[in-house]
């Protein structure tokens, strides 16, 4: 069980009845998650810790009434226009107009108001590619003799939606609509990301109930996901978020390593048998679906 300089103790009060654990709040002890949902399972009581922080948040549908007035850029972005910096940009070039009269930074929009946009010029389409990324290459930022995603894909005025460590490989999105990037990578939008993992030792007995329940890592509970074991050393995993080396970190948390970590599936977007460093377009029903599950359709 815990480690015998954990205390365990019960406060009252006419709000709440809270077991705290106590090892002057280590973060070594809620590492430690399978000891704490062992003792959890006997607690009918809430848990505390200032190391279990979670805020809830408000899960974000395609179908949620705007509420008005709005901010003229967040209104652009949600009518799927550009993001709310490109606004910005059309705002300071005198491009857009709220009933007839030219909009400024920070203008409202009430229900009922006309926007209108005002392009000049050309407007450079739109391109959509799944990028299969090698081993070694960078996200983003490379150093001294690193290659980023950009440069090895050969492709220019593109740039990746997320990121993929460097020892990691795998599907991402390239492309040059700057709409994807809030609606792929906000936390409050589950979008499914599928990965097939590898590790060092024999997975544990216990391991899919944990790692699908959800572990600790450092001061932050996972959300629940889904797993499916392929072999004694390697499993599928589908996220609906994406902390910083999440996969590898959970993996630690269950006394393993990770060898090689592999993401196949971005939504409806699957990685497949495009050869590392190569790319496809995305187009047709493929992309209609993509638009649709992130509510562009």
């Amino acid at each position: 069980m815990l480690s015998k300089n954990t205390d365990i103790f019960l406060l009252e009060n006419s709000y709440a009845r809270t077991v705290v654990l106590r090892n002057v709040f280590s973060k070594q002890v809620f590492r430690k998650t399978h000891e704490l949902q062992q003792i959890m399972q006997y607690i009918p009581f809430r848990v505390y810790s200032p190391y279990m922080k979670k805020t809830p948040t408000k899960k974000i549908t395609s179908e949620e009434k705007p509420e008005y007035p709005m901010r003229i850029n967040k209104y652009l972005a949600h009518q799927n226009i550009c993001t709310r910096r490109g606004a910005d940009e059309l705002i300071l070039k005198k491009k857009v107009f709220i009933n007839g009269v030219l909009a400024e930074l920070g203008s409202k929009v009430k229900e009922g108001d006309q926007v209108e946009v005002k392009h000049s010029g050309k407007h450079t389409p739109f391109v959509y590619y799944a990028y299969n990324k090698p081993v070694g290459v960078i996200t983003h930022s490379p150093q001294m003799g690193e290659k980023d995603i950009v440069q090895s894909a050969n492709l220019k005025g593109v740039f990746p939606i997320g990121r993929l460590d460097k020892l990691s490989h795998g599907l991402i999105l390239l492309t040059n609509d700057g709409r994807l990037t809030d609606k792929l990578l906000n936390p409050d939008r589950d979008h499914e990301k599928e990965y097939v993992v590898k590790v060092k030792n024999p997975l544990r007995p216990s391991f899919k109930e944990y790692m699908q329940n959800g572990l600790m890592i450092d001061d932050y509970q996972t959300k629940p996901c889904k797993v499916k074991i392929l072999d004694e050393k390697s499993f599928s995993i589908i996220l609906t978020e994406g902390k910083k080396h999440q996969i590898r970190r959970m993996v630690e948390v269950m006394h393993n390593e990770v060898v090689d970590l592999k993401r196949t599936r971005i939504m409806n977007i699957r990685l497949g048998t495009l050869p590392a460093n190569a790319h496809r377009k995305i187009e047709g029903d493929e992309l209609a679906g993509l638009f649709e599950e992130l509510g562009m359709g």
